[in-house]
């Protein structure tokens, strides 16, 4: 399943610690947090901040760069990585608003801001805790602003629609059970940018990272189908973090079981296509990547 939003906020989205925790004393069951995800403004809704002066693109190519930025706690290194790579579009994901563990700021507007250029912002969770086990013990006794956290579109280019797609029900985070409770879904957010007189759409999209291959695919696919309602047979550019494994969450974390993925395959983490049914699933779709990709290793380790 798959929904598409166009609706946008008047203003910065905003949720109250007393709305938090009012969510937070309500039953933590799936239909509690359908109900919630559905009625919550701050996950219904996009805000769209575009350059009031937008730039034209004078050549017929465009530099895309995706990113996840983690929560946007790092800016004034993230800025210098991004002026480096200099893009006309830059699509992020895990970007905080009103968490203390990135200062309380609005992360995705620090960076727009300082980069000279507007920005689309989408609320992926809200958070009714200060984030995952460390960010726990680092922030303790601190509260969250707003608790938001999602997804966002860089550009000084015109960019024409946006728009955000829930991929899923979501409440598999609600409880708490996967070390931190949230309200909400996976997204991606979408815009579309005229190259050379042709419509291109523009997809940042984040897939859920507690989930087995198969689920990703088929999250894959609801993604896939939300982008052909949005943009039809129109060309599309898609960015994000697959969280493309190649096994389990568990399996990748527990060492006697990864070393036993590494024995079977030493280049399993490397090339994680042929134990991820979301690569067949996008190139029966039309989509390819060899392309777009180097074989680097994209995920590193946290500076912190």
């Amino acid at each position: 399943m798959h929904r598409l939003i166009r609706e946008r906020h008047i203003g910065s989205p905003a949720m109250s610690q007393a709305q938090r925790t009012d969510c937070a004393s309500l039953p933590r069951d799936l239909a509690t947090h359908r109900r919630l995800s559905r009625s919550l403004d701050v996950l219904n809704r996009i805000e769209v901040a575009l350059s009031a002066s937008p730039r034209q693109l004078g050549t017929p190519s465009l530099r895309v760069a995706f990113w996840n930025a983690e929560r946007g706690k790092y800016l004034p290194e993230s800025l210098a990585i991004l002026r480096r790579i200099d893009a006309d579009v830059v699509l992020l994901c895990e970007m905080d608003l009103g968490m203390a563990r990135s200062g309380q700021r609005h992360t995705t507007r620090c960076l727009a801001g300082a980069l000279g250029q507007g920005y689309v912002f989408g609320i992926e969770f809200v958070e009714l805790g200060l984030g995952d086990e460390r960010e726990q013990v680092w922030h303790a006794g601190c509260a969250n602003r707003h608790g938001l956290h999602g997804g966002a579109i860089l550009t000084s280019l015109p960019l024409e629609d946006p728009a955000m797609m829930r991929l899923d029900d979501g409440g598999e985070w609600f409880d708490g059970a996967r070390g931190e409770a949230r309200i909400g879904s996976r997204i991606a957010l979408a815009g579309k940018i005229r190259v050379d007189g042709i419509s291109v759409a523009l997809v940042s999209a984040h897939l859920e990272s507690h989930s087995t291959p198969e689920e990703r695919g088929e999250q894959a696919s609801a993604l896939l189908d939300a982008i052909d309602e949005y943009h039809e047979d129109g060309p599309v550019l898609l960015g994000g973090d697959f969280n493309t494994q190649g096994a389990t969450r568990q399996a990748v974390r527990r060492r006697p079981a990864r070393e036993a993925l590494l024995r079977d395959d030493p280049n399993r983490f490397l090339d994680p296509v042929p134990y991820e049914p979301l690569f067949r699933i996008l190139e029966r779709r039309g989509y390819a990547w060899v392309h777009c990709n180097t074989a680097h290793p994209t995920q590193r380790t946290r500076p912190d």
